[in-house]
């Protein structure tokens, strides 16, 4: 009964004939629900079809902080054009990446104030869709990125609820986040030997104030740490967050299942 809230199924680093395996994996290894995220215009299609086909599966269309640079003005309306579907359950991922540089041709001030129009765009769109949002931070050090995230999503938090996922801020974030309705999602990090901090404030939140996610293909957990991910491997980063939170799997798998079942649109 694992969910996993957050894989990217139409990356490039899966090919598309591979996709039945796996979510046959993900089933064996107990996850019965999958939330598969676009991050461009370009991917938006497949994540549908991926969500149509499998009936584990569901979808949430967003653009990426990382590729706004990219997508046109008009993306936003490309969106909207599409949450009618009963594949989508949320949108997502847009956010905040103050860890790659800019692009080629962009200003680090520009390309970050772009990031933030296009992030206060999805907060919108996600009022008017009755929608969640998935949100995404990074730094190269520092939670600059995860604050300014934050400054939007209390302006929007009385209508929208959002989930900053991958999360590795401090408890007193999480607890912010979590006051204003949001939630957290934890993955990979936090099985890592030296993502210490991440574990503690994994294990020190109530239960039904977060999720748990693969980020697949990326950030595999410990002992696959460096390999491609896929989500089944959110057994691993399961079992050992519910031994830390001293949880056997079946209570840990339960509430987290039941908060991305109220969290996400259709997730059942």
């Amino acid at each position: 009964m694992l969910t996993d809230s957050h894989c990217h199924l139409a990356s490039h680093k899966f090919t598309a004939s591979e996709i039945g395996n796996i979510v046959t994996r993900a089933r064996e290894a107990g996850v019965t629900r999958l939330v598969t995220l676009a991050t461009c215009l370009d991917d938006l299609h497949r994540n549908l079809e991926i969500a149509a086909t499998h009936p584990e599966v569901k979808t949430c269309l967003g653009i990426h902080p990382c590729d706004v640079h990219h997508a046109p003005d008009g993306a936003i309306d490309v969106i909207r054009d599409h949450l009618h579907k009963p594949q989508v359950c949320g949108i997502g991922e847009t956010g905040l990446d103050y860890y790659h540089p800019a692009p080629e041709g962009w200003t680090e001030e520009n390309f970050r104030k772009r990031q933030r129009k296009f992030l206060d765009a999805h907060f919108t769109l996600a009022e008017e869709s009755s929608l969640p949002v998935v949100i995404h931070t990074r730094d190269r050090s520092g939670h600059a990125s995860l604050l300014d995230a934050l400054d939007l999503y209390r302006v929007h938090a009385r209508k929208v609820r959002a989930v900053f996922h991958c999360f590795i801020g401090t408890r007193e974030h999480a607890e912010e986040i979590i006051a204003l309705g949001g939630l957290v999602s934890f993955g990979g990090v936090a099985t890592f030997k030296n993502a210490s901090e991440v574990l503690e404030v994994a294990t020190s939140l109530p239960s039904g104030s977060f999720m748990v996610e693969t980020d697949s293909p990326y950030l595999a957990p410990h002992p696959h740490r460096g390999t491609r991910n896929e989500p089944a491997m959110i057994a691993v980063i399961a079992n050992h967050l519910a031994q830390s939170r001293g949880e056997s799997l079946q209570q840990f798998s339960s509430h987290t299942t039941q908060t991305a079942i109220d969290f996400f649109r259709g997730l059942r």
